[in-house]
This record gives C-alpha cells, structure tokens and sequence, in this order.
C-alpha cells in the first residue's frame, strides 16, 4: 500500500503574501465590529452581513496526461447597514474580497487571484413620491500588490492606493422599492490617486497619471444602479453598475464599473458564489506581456467559489 503525502513549501515571498493575508483577516474582523453598531431597541436600523469563505483543490498523483498540483482560497465579505427615520435615509455599504492561488510550477508560487477594497455612504432627504435629494461617497482600492505574469518576469501594476478612487457626487435618487434604486448626479468630483511614482513616470503612465504626479481630478456627472434580491430561493443577486462622465476631458468617454454577486447557498453554511467584474476606463492604458501598449481595452474579471458561508440579517 502506497500513501502519498502533498505539502507545501514556503519561501519569503510566500511568508510575505501569509502576512498580507492575515493583515485583510484582521480588517476583515474589525469591519465585522464596525458594521455592527446597533443601538439596541433602535428598529430604525436595519443591518445584513454576508460572509464567504471558498477553497479549491487539485492534485495529481501519477497521472499519464500531467498536470500541477495546485490549492486556492477566496473570501468575501459583503455588509449592508442601513438607516430610515422620517423623511431621513442612510445607506452603508463595505465590500471586502481576497483570494490566493498555490502552484508549484509558478513563480512566485502563491499569486493573487482576487482584491476588493470597497466602501459607499448615501445620505439622503425625502423630496417626493420614491425620490430623494441625496448625496454619495465611494472609496475603492485593493489590499495587496498586483502582478502581470510574463513569461520570464513579473510587472507590479498596482498596489493598495495604487490606484485609489474617491467620489463625492450630490442629485437625486430614485428607489420605488427595496431592492432597486437609480441615483443620478449632474455634478460632482472624482479623484484618482496612484501612490507610487514607479508606476505614473512608466511610458504609459498609470490610471491617467503620468510622471511625477499622484493624483487626477475630474469633475463630471454619474449614474448609478443598485440591485439586490432573492431571485429564486436561496439564490441571492447583487448588481450595481456606476457610469461616470468627466465633463472637461473627453465627456462622451463614459467610465463603467459594473459588479455582480450571485450567491447560491447550498444549506445553512455552505454555498456557491459567483463574482464578476467589468471595466471600460479610458485613463487606463492596456500593456501586454512585452511592455507594449495595446490601448484601452475591457476589462473583466470573474471568480466561483464553493466553500462555507454565514448571513445575518436584523
């Protein structure tokens, strides 16, 4: 009887991404804590948390067509707090994701697969029938380094607050149920901020930023859309697409950010997720494996997992 044993083997690079790893799980904790304010008896407060943790595997063991061993794990975070008194509305949203991937093959052996800083307040005062004046505030960014893999060597392309998105934005928003609502703003500001000059004083500069310079203002109008519901049951659907126009640079070049969560709870704990993303940013120049520019170009991002889940909602 043979048993075979399958282990891994860290090097410092691996320590690294462990200690990165373990830094999101302790924000991941202290958001968890954050999130959770609740003045007791206060029913004006609502609040869901949604949490996943996903793990894939795959192992070979003499196996005539070949192949590479390889493990994953993805996390997500998902919370809603939401506040309604009167003719008064508060909605919070903090969406937090990680994941990595091991291949022996590789190197570095551990990359990341998955990275999500995202952070959106909307205050609102109540104006007419489903219609509110409202204002927004939205953060973006990522927790970790992130690589383009050559062939013989790896590119840093960004980092946390590299780049970082800040957005204010006043108008109406527009929410005639629960789970759906359009907020339009004819004014307001976008900063881009790249916090790493090794990144803008590249040929191609880095998220609309070139040289020396750290930050790009735009001022413009924005759409967003927010939908979130039981489709079926047990299936959740979370959509949100924001559209963004500068009006001092190329105005009909419309920024798109357009996210989507499904997730399929199997029982009580364990569930499928489903999680993609899609990009078209003018500021964003696209560079193949060779250092060459290839333009603007759609980006697009998916991840599924299978793995435990926990969501409360009061």
């Amino acid at each position: 009887m043979h048993i075979y044993y399958s282990y891994l083997i860290f090097d410092q690079s691996n320590i690294k991404t462990m200690r990165k790893t373990l830094l999101f799980i302790s924000i991941f904790l202290f958001a968890v804590q954050l999130m959770a304010f609740n003045p007791e008896g206060d029913t004006s407060w609502k609040s869901k948390y949604e949490a996943s943790l996903g793990f894939s595997q795959t192992t070979f063991t003499n196996w005539s067509a070949g192949g590479d061993n390889s493990y994953s794990i993805n996390s997500m975070l998902n919370i809603y707090k939401n506040y309604a008194k009167g003719k008064i509305s508060w909605n919070n949203y903090l969406g937090l994701a990680y994941g990595v991937n091991y291949n022996k093959s590789t190197t570095p052996n551990v990359r990341k697969t998955n990275d999500k800083i995202n952070f959106l307040t909307k205050g609102g005062i109540y104006a007419w029938k489903h219609w509110d004046y409202a204002g927004t505030f939205e953060f973006k960014s990522q927790f970790d380094e992130g690589f383009d893999y050559g062939q013989d060597s790896a590119v840093k392309v960004s980092k946390f607050m590299a780049p970082g998105y800040f957005q204010l934005s006043i108008g109406m928003n527009y929410k005639p149920v629960d789970y759906f609502f359009v907020f339009i703003s004819p004014i307001g500001a976008r900063l881009t901020v790249v916090n790493d000059k090794s990144l803008t004083n590249r040929p191609e500069g880095a998220y609309g930023i070139f040289g020396d310079n750290t930050t790009l203002w735009q001022v413009g109008g924005s759409v967003n859309v927010g939908f979130k519901k039981d489709i079926l049951k047990n299936v959740n659907l979370m959509s949100k697409l924001d559209l963004f126009s500068d009006y001092r640079n190329h105005p009909e070049k419309i920024i798109v950010g357009w996210e989507n969560n499904i997730l399929m709870k199997v029982n009580k704990y364990i569930s499928l997720n489903l999680a993609t993303m899609l990009i078209r940013d003018h500021n964003i120049t696209f560079v193949d494996k060779n250092g060459n520019s290839q333009g603007v170009k759609t980006q697009f991002r998916e991840t599924f997992s299978l793995g435990l889940t926990y969501t409360m909602a009061h």
